[in-house]
């Protein structure tokens, strides 16, 4: 019986130490948390949330290499300048593609191209300008095959499946001014190639959607008037 107790009493002093020993290493942090460690949670994203078509990308690279910010350098009044920015700009688009996924003899869209008063011009695309000057462009046709370019001296070889027709507002015209032009052009060019004239979605251009774009144009023109 006395050698049972001894042992027991050893076991005890040894449970003892080892609560002890235990104790002291969690409390010196020697000991690894068994808490799984905080992670921020990391939203996925979607590149392209908001989808562009390659032509709106080509037409706001055509709008954004138009802006000229160089003669600022030697205004004596920049500042002020920069106190008032220019107002935001509208895009107006329209399509005009061949019937039956076809395509144009690039010689005779570029024929009539000019037939509407079109001329070839910066960044190798055609321009509708207001008068002689060309930096007043009221609106612009650029090919639907990237990059958007006509290259003039081997225009009889190409064949191309459509345009895109637009304008950038403001302008040298009142806004529903040119987009009476520019639907005039569209139409002329409809029926002179025989072509297909849809809206920017590639829809067809119907009158409720050239009226509503006209209605939008009309909402811009008084929101920057009013700004």
């Amino acid at each position: 019986m006395d050698g049972l107790r001894w042992l027991l009493l050893l076991f005890g002093l040894l449970v003892v130490v080892g609560v002890y020993l235990y104790s002291r290493r969690e409390r010196d942090g020697k000991l690894p948390s068994r808490r799984a460690p905080r992670t921020d949670r990391v939203e996925p994203s979607l590149n392209g949330s908001s989808a562009t078509s390659d032509v709106e990308l080509q037409e706001e690279q055509y709008v954004d290499d138009e802006t000229d910010h160089s003669h600022l350098d030697d205004d004596p009044d920049r500042d002020s300048l920069e106190e008032k920015p220019s107002p935001r700009q509208k895009i107006v688009t329209m399509r005009l593609v061949a019937k039956k996924h076809g395509a144009f003899a690039g010689d005779d869209l570029v024929l009539n191209l000019r037939a509407v008063g079109m001329r070839h011009g910066k960044f190798g695309i055609f321009h509708r300008y207001q008068g002689d000057d060309a930096k007043e462009v009221v609106f612009s046709a650029a090919s639907l095959v990237e990059p958007g370019s006509f290259d003039l001296e081997n225009v009889k070889d190409q064949k191309i499946p459509g345009i895109s027709l637009f304008m950038v507002l403001p302008g040298p015209l009142d806004g529903c001014k040119a987009f009476d032009l520019m639907m005039e052009a569209g139409r002329t060019l409809t029926k002179a190639l025989h072509a297909e004239l849809l809206d920017e979605s590639g829809s067809t251009l119907s009158i409720q959607r050239e009226r509503y774009l006209r209605e939008e144009i009309i909402q811009y023109q008084h929101g920057i008037k009013v700004a």
